[in-house]
């Protein structure tokens, strides 16, 4: 499946299609994991993951919050209420059910980035497990835009695509690929810079946010925790406002504690033998290299990258 240059960018004139892989180039953006999706990251390999409960209750639980006060609104007003039950019940009602049923599924199982070998291990449904090589995985930064009576609505996702490398695979068993909700945009290419730094530079160029997963003190302990280190960056004032009455109100950060403690504390893991052993740490004169080809990419974008930057300062 052939895919654009990576660094090119198609635009039309309501979307914009950024393609960042292969070969895997600089973005020229800081790794930052938006959504949360590093599971587990080592010397030896990076989990990533595409089971955001956090992500759902924080889009569903504003419009509760929402409803619950238009009702509030129309509570004396009898023909208002019974439109606005069938609105709430369409709008809110559904997307409520899909999350109950994620919640009684299995979480599925993360891709693991091998730094050392640069495969990626991709589980499927049937058990089965794909070694991709890294150089040979697509990535693209989508965004699409639409315009209605509310304004401008934008859209967009981080796509990451992986190809079966068993030349005999059967036609619907060829391709796989992970959506990321971001946004698109800068925004995606943060998230993709995260996978693409550890592959290329090394682990401690990416913050992450695993040790959620090892929570050793209560839900609001944690939280008291979580508030004296943001005072700390951003002082009190913005953090009652945006930690304290935004996290509890607006977004209700303690359920998507209680939620991920139950479904991804720990996040399931790897454990077919094969993968296991795959995922040991190798003597660094076995580790895999970059290929010319990249070499050649990633010294070209960088001087590109750099004369921007000259640019942007002068």
């Amino acid at each position: 499946m052939s895919t654009p240059e990576a660094g090119t960018t198609k635009k039309r004139l309501m979307s914009r299609n950024d393609y960042l892989a292969p070969l895997p180039i600089p973005t020229g953006e800081k790794p930052c994991d938006v959504l949360n999706i590093i599971w587990r990251k080592n010397e030896v390999f990076l989990d990533v993951g595409n089971y955001s409960i956090g992500s759902a209750v924080m889009v569903l639980w504003p419009m509760v919050v929402l409803f619950a006060f238009m009702g509030y609104l129309f509570r004396n007003d009898h023909d208002e209420m019974h439109l606005f039950a069938v609105m709430t019940t369409i709008i809110i009602g559904v997307p409520t059910v899909l999350l109950i049923q994620a919640l009684f599924r299995e979480v599925p199982l993360p891709v693991r980035f091998n730094r050392q070998r640069r495969e990626v291990c991709v589980p499927r449904d049937n058990g089965e497990y794909w070694l991709v090589p890294w150089e040979s995985v697509t990535a693209a930064a989508t965004q699409h835009s639409s315009v209605s009576q509310a304004g401008r609505n934008t859209m967009g996702l981080l796509v990451i695509g992986f190809e079966n490398p068993d030349p005999h695979a059967e036609e619907d068993n060829k391709h796989f690929s992970l959506g990321f909700n971001c946004g698109g945009g800068t925004t995606a290419m943060a998230l993709w810079e995260c996978m693409r730094s550890y592959m290329e530079i090394g682990p401690d160029v990416v913050e992450d946010q695993t040790a959620r997963f090892d929570r050793s003190k209560g839900i609001w302990a944690t939280y008291l925790d979580d508030l004296v280190k943001a005072a700390k960056l951003r002082g009190w004032l913005v953090t009652a406002l945006w930690e304290g009455f935004c996290g509890i109100f607006i977004f209700n950060t303690l359920l998507i504690d209680v939620l991920e403690r139950w479904k991804l504390n720990p996040p399931p893991d790897l454990t077919h033998p094969d993968i296991i052993e795959w995922s040991k740490p190798l003597p660094p004169e076995q580790w895999a290299k970059r290929s010319p080809e990249l070499e050649a990419a990633i010294a070209k974008r960088e001087a590109e990258l750099a004369t921007q930057q000259e640019r942007e300062l002068a």
